[in-house]
């Protein structure tokens, strides 16, 4: 079992900036792949950004430039920092870690992101 705590959400004025972290415990691994992954009211949940155990990252388009995914695995942690925020960033963001040994997904609970003057 993976258990995957996200924090760093919520409200903030449309040019600034947020830092979300994802905390894990359990059965977890270095080699995990993980990503950040959004959900708005009506959308389906999307790829937000994801980084590979040797830092490889991927980061969807309408983002890049503005967010950058990170890991420390000293901490078992991985953040996204998000600047430049647009009202359309406005979701709840969620941590998901690939556990290596099995290829399960786990999810975390999601934190809320509110862009809005």
């Amino acid at each position: 079992q993976v258990q995957l705590v996200e924090s760093g959400g919520g409200l903030v004025q449309p040019g600034g900036s947020l830092r979300l972290s994802c905390a894990a415990s359990g059965r977890i691994f270095s080699f995990d792949i993980v990503g950040w992954y959004r959900q708005a009211p009506g959308n389906q949940r999307e790829l937000v950004a994801s980084i590979t155990s040797d830092s490889r990252i991927n980061y969807a388009d309408s983002v890049k430039g503005r967010f950058t995914i990170s890991r420390d695995n000293a901490k078992n942690t991985v953040y996204l920092q998000m600047n430049s925020l647009k009202p359309d960033a406005t979701a709840i963001y969620y941590c998901k870690r690939q556990q290596w040994s099995t290829g399960l997904d786990y999810w975390g609970q999601g934190t809320q992101v509110t862009v809005s003057s």
